[in-house]
């Protein structure tokens, strides 16, 4: 997170069109409070992103922070580090203190009223909890921004109540970028990859499915294992990835950060993305197909109110690809108008 932008591949071009974003609109909506939420699956490197963000723009506000939620949030440490971040040396006593919830969002309140800022709201797992941070952020007309990034497209709806707000759909890396990213770390050269690894290493990054977090993984597994230099051996490692066969601290830290968004979801819903293993890697999966085999395994087994079996299956779906544990990948808009008429 707090490596140079030029060591982060990939990231300095969307790094400024994220910047751009920001700054955009006429005269008016320039002096509106604006917030662009980030989302997309974790390993992404939505924090990355807006750290860099974050630390190119902050000096054009009066005041700035940078504040992370996470899943079990403490609400008052989150109001006190935002405090402390605004002015440091007004709050400096600020986490020594008790004053309650409502006390902090008042006393930010108060600072933020009259000034220009920057807040950065990292890591938001549930609507309720930005509706509680939201209440801390003066609406004034000063061009003041605030960045959220979260997994949930539902949470970042609610980040983005207001005309001038921007979702910002966190993309995979490129194959391009992927292969950048995974040369580096291992041959310390974009360039420097052996012929006979080529083949095997874009296979190898086919699995990575362009999460940066599974490239560098995977990466310093290779760079780290003095044993796993030819080519056999990285065929073994290609084999080995998504059948828990491998190790390594920082292949254990990215299951990790990965089975937050596993761990989050209700019981029924973790029912049904398991069952997606059924199907073979890399499998485009037919939705009416996989709900009705839902049902007939008795994962969906009672109506909700004015939904049959099918259409609780098809909010399942939904859910699913709002929670970026699913990808669409083709959408079907004759229906989309029809069910809009």
């Amino acid at each position: 997170m707090y490596k140079d932008i030029t060591e982060l591949v990939g990231m300095e071009e969307e790094r400024d069109a994220l910047i751009y974003r920001l700054a955009e609109g006429g005269e008016g909506s320039k002096q509106q409070l604006k917030t662009i939420s980030v989302v997309g699956l974790g390993g992404l490197g939505k924090t990355t992103l807006v750290r860099a963000v974050y630390e190119k723009i902050k000096t054009q506000f009066d005041c700035w922070a940078f504040v992370s939620v996470s899943r079990t949030p403490d609400m008052k440490k989150i109001f006190k580090d935002m405090l402390y971040g605004l002015d440091e040396h007004k709050f400096e006593e600020i986490h020594s203190t008790s004053r309650d919830e409502k006390l902090l969002i008042d006393k930010l309140r108060e600072f933020l009223e009259h000034k220009r800022y920057l807040i950065v709201v990292d890591d938001i797992w549930d609507e309720k909890i930005w509706d509680i941070i939201k209440c801390a952020l003066s609406s004034n007309n000063l061009g003041s921004r605030i960045i959220t990034t979260t997994r949930s497209i539902n949470v970042s709806e609610a980040c983005c109540s207001s005309g001038v707000d921007i979702i910002h759909r966190m993309k995979p890396l490129s194959d391009r970028n992927s292969q950048r990213l995974f040369y580096r770390r291992i041959f310390q050269n974009e360039h420097g990859c052996p012929v006979e690894l080529e083949e095997v290493s874009i296979d190898i990054l086919r699995k990575c499915g362009g999460v940066p977090l599974a490239v560098i993984a995977i990466a310093s597994l290779l760079a780290s294992n003095q044993q796993m230099k030819s080519k056999d051996q990285w065929c073994n490692l290609l084999e080995s990835i998504g059948h828990g066969l491998i190790g390594g601290d920082v292949v254990e830290d990215m299951k990790k950060i990965l089975s937050f968004s596993y761990y989050d979801m209700p019981p029924h819903l973790k029912s049904c993305f398991l069952y997606l293993s059924i199907f073979p890697e890399d499998c485009e999966i037919e939705i009416e197909r996989l709900i009705w085999r839902w049902i007939a395994e008795g994962l969906i087994h009672h109506e909700e109110q004015g939904k049959s079996l099918f259409e609780v299956g098809e909010s399942y779906v939904n859910e699913l690809i709002n929670r970026s544990m699913i990808m669409p990948v083709e959408i079907d808009c004759d229906k989309l108008q029809s069910e809009g008429a």
